[in-house]
């Protein structure tokens, strides 16, 4: 796979892809003390219906999925608020 390129002052700069969105998904189970912790990921996914059906793939197996994204510029490292694509169980409050 090549590098995207750009042109800049008669030079030719190497450019990296921002990522528009980011996709994740979790799964936790609970501890000896019933505090949640992350078992499962966090998994970066390529698109929303593959995580949505991982997520649904994992559910029955722990006490809590949840498939996220957010907004992404990498370049700058800002990141939107999480929207919550799938959930089912226990899981913690995002931020």
């Amino acid at each position: 796979m090549r590098a995207e390129q750009s042109i800049d002052s008669g030079h030719l700069l190497p450019r990296q892809k921002v990522a528009d969105k980011l996709i994740v998904v979790i799964a936790f189970n609970k501890n000896l003390n019933g505090d949640l912790g992350a078992t499962f990921g966090p998994m970066e996914m390529p698109t929303e219906e593959r995580a949505i059906r991982t997520a649904q793939g994992l559910a029955s197996s722990y006490a809590g999925v949840v498939a996220w994204s957010r907004t992404a510029d990498l370049a700058y490292g800002e990141y939107g608020p999480p929207t919550i694509l799938y959930h089912r169980g226990d899981i913690p409050e995002m931020e």
